[in-house]
């Protein structure tokens, strides 16, 4: 099942580049896959837990190398948001003016890339699936992209590569850190090699830096952030929806999935790093976000600013954050994916998201307008959203480690990075008056609102709520996944 998950966008994308209807095409294997993912949740075992659906073929027996897939509820609660965020993201996509079929080709690797990514059980194939992804996501930039597309393709291609090789370095020195007759990229069993012991604590430090400056880089971890505001600007709107929906999450995951079970100790010892590197996320990047003036590039600040939260539940290393920080991934993705969705209608509509070129569009566009208002309260964290749920839980998490003193390095991190929650009021909130908001420019009288796009907007925003109002549902299936990672601590 797992298998067919990547097998299908590849599939489609060779009919597509072969000369099968593009957005049919892609339209119809995004909800194949939908459907299969569903079905994945439906035949997991939450009382068995632990990896199921597995599949393998092996590739070097020497190296232990193969072709293994399998999930538990962390794995299969990111495929379920590559799926709903890869329907909306095909689904919203408007006419595609030049090389149609190359545009949605690119879009089935990303997702292909992403499935892959998560769900693979061999370091070698979880890294070369990323790296799948993020080639069509140059491409989408510097060929469809709008404004400096081209300086900010070249940005974020030198960033990720440069994050891509330091994740590399720190992936070989976490398989050498083996005794050489223990070499395995087999995950489970890294895992029970550091549950006994196996793994050479010389050197662990030093690996996981590695693995948190490329990880980190990938996730636009401060001061690492920079490459992905612009590039998210200029990116062609189901683009953005998918890279930051989806594709930025690899970089936590990869944190939850390898970096934390196999080197905790390591972990604790870079805790107070992060504490700060994440402070930087919250509160210089929500400043910076504040001071923007378009609407998609304060949404790309956005993005990196809310990155933060998820890093301090990671930090907290507990159950309540890790499973704050797991539903948080989630959640970010399926509101900034319709925040990015919204802005390309806009886009579509006005060919500007300058904040001063508008105004009173709610006037011309309400259901436009009444659908950004709740994406921007589910960012800002509002009670019946899986935002709000998941940033408690991060929060409640990392307090809760402060118990040496009344002002640990957590407690005084978490009562810094409450102001973000604050900033992000403030800027989301400016940016919907400044856009729906005040005296209608007369340019905009025939303006139409939202057709048929409100409905991948409406996907993202119900399954938001759905996660908001019933989160157990969601943290019942993260449980045995996040108790694994603290049985390895």
């Amino acid at each position: 099942m797992l298998t067919l998950l990547i097998v299908i966008p590849i599939l489609a994308t060779i009919a597509v580049l072969l000369g099968a209807p593009a957005r049919a095409t892609s339209f119809g294997a995004a909800l194949a896959n939908l459907a299969l993912t569903l079905a994945a949740l439906l035949k997991y075992d939450r009382v068995a837990a632990g990896f199921q659906l597995e599949s393998s073929c092996t590739i070097l027996r020497d190296w232990d190398l193969k072709f293994f897939v399998g999930a538990d509820g962390l794995s299969l609660l990111m495929l379920l948001l590559t799926a709903i965020v890869t329907v909306a993201a095909v689904w919203v996509t408007p006419v595609v003016e030049k090389m149609e079929k190359q545009f949605y080709a690119c879009l089935l690797l990303i997702s292909a890339g992403a499935v892959g990514a998560f769900a693979s059980l061999d370091l070698f194939f979880f890294y070369a699936f990323h790296e799948l992804a993020l080639i069509p996501t140059f491409l989408l930039i510097g060929i469809w992209g709008s404004g400096e597309r081209q300086a900010a393709a070249w940005k974020i291609t030198i960033y990720l590569a440069v994050g891509s090789f330091i994740l590399l370095l720190g992936l070989i020195g976490l398989y050498q850190s083996v005794p050489l007759a223990q070499r395995t990229f087999d995950i489970p069993k890294l895992q029970a090699l550091a549950r006994d012991g196996w793994i050479n604590p010389a050197g662990a430090n030093w690996i996981y830096l590695l693995l948190l400056i490329g990880f980190g880089i990938l996730i636009s971890l401060f001061p690492f952030h920079t490459w992905a505001p612009q590039a998210y600007a200029s990116a062609p709107t189901p683009a953005a929806m998918l890279h930051a929906g989806v594709l930025k999450k690899f970089g936590l995951y990869g944190l939850l999935r390898v970096a934390l079970p196999l080197l905790p100790q390591a972990a604790q010892h870079w805790t107070n790093l992060l504490l700060v590197l994440l402070i930087g996320n919250i509160l210089y990047v929500g400043f910076a976000t504040i001071a923007q003036k378009r609407l998609d590039v304060m949404l790309g600040y956005s993005s990196v600013m809310h990155m933060g939260y998820i890093f301090l539940g990671i930090a907290a290393f507990n159950s309540l954050g890790l499973s704050g920080a797991a539903l948080l991934m989630f959640a970010h993705g399926l509101s900034i994916a319709a925040l990015f969705a919204i802005s390309g209608q806009l886009r579509q509509r006005t060919a500007t998201l300058a904040f001063s070129d508008l105004g009173g569009l709610a006037k011309q566009m309400p259901v436009l307008g009444v659908m950004f208002g709740i994406a921007a309260f589910a960012s800002i964290g509002l009670p019946g959203f899986a935002n709000f749920a998941s940033e408690i839980l991060v929060f409640f998490g990392a307090f809760k480690n402060g118990t040496a003193s009344p002002f640990s390095n957590y407690q005084i991190t978490v009562a810094l990075a409450l102001w973000g929650v604050v900033i992000s009021a403030v800027y989301m909130l400016r940016a919907y008056r400044e856009v729906f908001w005040g005296e209608l420019d007369e340019r905009w009288n025939q303006l139409r609102d939202i057709g048929l796009a409100r409905w991948p907007i409406v996907l993202l925003l119900g399954v938001l709520m759905l996660a908001g109002f019933f989160p157990q549902l969601f943290l019942n299936l993260l449980a045995p996944a996040v108790k694994g990672f603290l049985a390895l601590k």
